[in-house]
């Protein structure tokens, strides 16, 4: 009997302590979150995060819309307050929005066309449209995707570690949606998908723009997962009064914000904690004031410390974050691709620059997804990784948009001292005759007309195929020594020659690339070049003189490397170029030719000391091997420019093509001040030694017989850089005035 009562009173003493628990953890109450809409105002909610992690608050459910989404997901995620700030201090933002992909990123044909091009539009149907927004949303994605791995393999987000909703809009029927299960990172890149800003995310059937434009501070929804306090983060503009509405813009943005402001009267009352933060000064995009932003949201949060401390008070336990570590390499063993209709599984992944079964950082991944939507074939590319069963290695599978646009109309603008002022026309066409290929036809309307063509085959690494075809021309007081010999009784009290200069010239070549930034092309070239003056009249009946006007045959390889970060500015990277072309037969004017060839190579090197100063650094030599008969195609110099014909280089101090030589050795270094963003302060200086012969006589190791420097200053423009440059040589004490408007071409 002893023992049965005893037994009954273990039962009792077990029993009571769990009542107990469960009548505290009913007391407990449920705390949510809610972070609305606002771009780069956003920010203020990693300044709210950080204040309730310092008071250990725990958060039971998030809810987000646009810029909420973004920062809710993450710190649903399992990241700090603390740790989101270092990564979006980190972040560029001006790339990630733009879809602004580094230009390693693009093939060698792509850099070469992509910066000389103000404005691209797609021209289908001949009729001119606009893009369906500013930017496709890939690099966000790919920025959610990294950062979201650790919790990849969770698809209902009720689960994560801090169960998550957001809001996003159906396009078609207006509805709000909920979205709390599938892919966290494409949930999220719908979320914010702002209109005309970001194209629209596909989900299933469903064609998803921003939460913000039906929902942007979704509480009720919220209030319905069973919270019982909610915290309230609102960084949504008030309505402007007539002082502040200055400009058509300002009104547009009143009256879009109508609705949603309105909305925010009763979603404000079903708040238990509301914070405000004062983010009267910043606009949508004010990402470059990210700092200041989450220090007032932290201000703001501060303010209501009594009331968060209060509902800590409740709690039992306090909440910390462990740091997540991201991952920074991965092994793909499988690699699966849907939606390629038009483009091969080869094409897809000579691309991405994957061959399966090998580790790669996740820096060189990601710019190989780069590399597939930098081509503009592909609208997105969706991706999800999964770890194979030991954890070590990961299958991808993918699904890629194709774009339906293969027509575009680029124009541009440009003034410099050689081809004077000139107007862009280019009409690019994909698919022309292959899946996989690219026509570009440039016109160019000005006081030099000219035109450039190219056809492009591309194959990736394996062999692709190339055509070119382009007619350049310029007046200008020339060296009389390129167009004659050094017997020539004209050169007598002859020191400047008035001429017109004509290139017209034809390649075709193959190409293969290889230690994924080396390009090698082989190919063959026709080449009419032609020298004209007024200068000399010998014959009084003739209007001009000729002095060259040949057709040149030639073979040639070109060797290339470039990972420079800026074409026009770059503060990092290398750049080699090197050409050999042998001249096999001519006809025409030059009735005396012998086989020569032509050697030549363009080495720089860019890096910075910080974030605003940086040195370029470039190296360039070449030399003849042959007969010296042929004059016409010797190495010329002087003057500034970027879109010179055949052997012709800038040389700061000199006039344009006033040094000639079949030999040369140059050295220039730069140094760049980027005082403000946008604003460069350039300094330069640059050595030669150029002559007949130079390594013959072994002369290019002597002190240089050529010197020259520049001091300028360029402001980057949609259109290219406005530059202007003085220089100066103390060889022969005359300066120059280089100037220059727009994008070469």
């Amino acid at each position: 009997m002893k023992i049965k009562y005893f037994i009954i009173l273990l039962l009792l003493l077990a029993v009571f302590p769990i009542q107990a628990q469960d009548s505290i953890a009913k007391k407990q109450p449920k705390v949510g979150l809610v972070l609305s809409g606002g771009g780069a105002k956003g920010f203020a909610h990693i300044g709210v995060l950080k204040v309730i992690d310092s008071l250990g608050l725990k958060v039971d459910y998030i809810a987000g819309t646009s810029m909420g989404a973004i920062i809710g997901s993450l710190y649903a995620s399992g990241y700090s307050g603390k740790q989101l700030e270092t990564m979006f201090e980190a972040q560029n933002f001006d790339e990630l929005i733009n879809d602004a992909f580094p230009r390693g990123s693009k093939s060698f044909y792509e850099r070469e066309n992509a910066d000389k091009y103000a404005v691209t539009l797609p021209f289908d149907n001949f009729r001119v449209s606009l893009p369906s927004a500013l930017s496709r949303g890939q690099n966000v994605y790919n920025l959610l995707y990294h950062l979201m791995l650790p919790i990849n393999h969770i698809s209902d987000f009720g689960k994560l570690p801090i169960p998550f909703f957001c809001i996003a809009t159906d396009i078609e029927s207006g509805e709000s949606l909920i979205l709390e299960k599938g892919k966290l990172a494409e949930a999220v890149t719908a979320s914010a998908a702002l209109p005309s800003l970001f194209q629209p995310v596909v989900i299933g059937n469903r064609i998803l723009v921003d939460g913000g434009v039906t929902n942007n501070f979704p509480v009720e929804e919220l209030r319905a997962k069973g919270m019982d306090i909610i915290i309230g983060v609102d960084v949504q503009d008030a309505l402007k009064d007539r002082e502040t509405l200055k400009s058509a813009p300002d009104i547009l943005f009143q009256i879009s914000n109508f609705r949603t402001i309105n909305a925010m009267k009763s979603k404000t009352e079903l708040t238990d904690i509301y914070v405000k933060p004062d983010i009267t000064n910043y606009s949508v995009i004010s990402f470059d004031e990210g700092n200041n932003i989450i220090s007032n949201g932290e201000a703001a949060a501060r303010v209501k410390l009594s009331e968060l401390l209060a509902v800590k008070n409740k709690q039992l336990n306090t909440t910390k974050h462990n740091k997540i570590a991201v991952l920074d390499s991965l092994k793909i063993n499988k690699i699966s691709i849907k939606g390629n209709d038009r483009y091969t599984r080869s094409y897809l992944l000579g691309k991405l620059k994957l061959k399966g079964a090998e580790k790669i950082s996740y820096s060189d991944f990601k710019q190989g997804i780069n590399s597939l939507i930098a081509t503009n074939n592909f609208d997105t590319f969706r991706y999800q990784l999964t770890p194979t069963e030991n954890n070590t290695e990961y299958n991808l599978s993918g699904k890629v948009t194709e774009s339906e646009t293969s027509t575009f109309l680029r124009l541009g603008i440009h003034f410099d001292e050689l081809y004077k002022s000139a107007i862009l026309a280019n009409l690019t066409k994909k698919k022309l005759l292959l899946n996989n290929d690219i026509a570009s036809l440039d016109i160019i309307l000005g006081d030099n007309s000219r035109y450039n063509f190219d056809y492009f085959i591309d194959k990736g690494y394996y062999i692709s195929l190339g055509l070119k075809s382009r007619y350049n021309h310029f007046n200008k007081s020339i060296s009389p020594f390129l167009a004659l010999e050094e017997t020539s009784p004209l050169l007598v009290g002859l020191n400047k020659l008035d001429a017109e200069v004509a290139d017209f010239t034809n390649q075709v070549y193959l190409q293969t690339i290889f230690q994924k930034d080396f390009a090698l092309r082989l190919g063959g070239e026709y080449r009419r070049f032609k020298i004209t003056s007024e200068t000399i009249i010998e014959d009084e009946q003739a209007d001009e003189i000729t002095f060259e006007n040949t057709d040149y045959f030639s073979v040639y390889g070109n060797l290339i490397y470039d990972d420079y970060d800026n074409a026009h500015f770059p503060k990092s990277g290398f750049y080699v170029n090197g050409d050999f072309h042998l001249y096999l037969n001519a006809s025409g004017f030059n009735t005396n030719f012998k086989s020569f060839s032509i050697a030549k190579a363009d080495l720089g090197y860019a890096f910075s000391f910080n974030d605003k100063l940086a040195l370029k650094t470039e190296v360039n030599g070449g030399f003849k091997i042959g007969s010296k008969s042929t004059t016409t195609l010797d190495f010329a110099f002087g003057g500034y420019g970027a879109n010179f014909i055949n052997n012709f280089y800038s040389f700061y101090g000199y006039d344009f093509i006033s040094i000639i030589g079949n030999s040369f050795v140059k050295s220039t270094f730069t140094l760049d001040y980027e005082f403000h963003k946008g604003h460069h302060f350039l300094g330069a200086a640059n050595f030669a030694n150029i002559d007949d012969g130079l390594f013959e006589s072994g002369q290019f190791f002597s002190s240089p017989d050529y010197t020259g420097y520049a001091l300028g200053y360029s402001l980057e423009t949609f259109i290219g850089p406005l530059e202007g440059k003085f220089s100066y040589s103390p060889d022969t004490g005359n300066s120059y005035w280089y100037f220059n408007l727009g994008f070469w071409f």
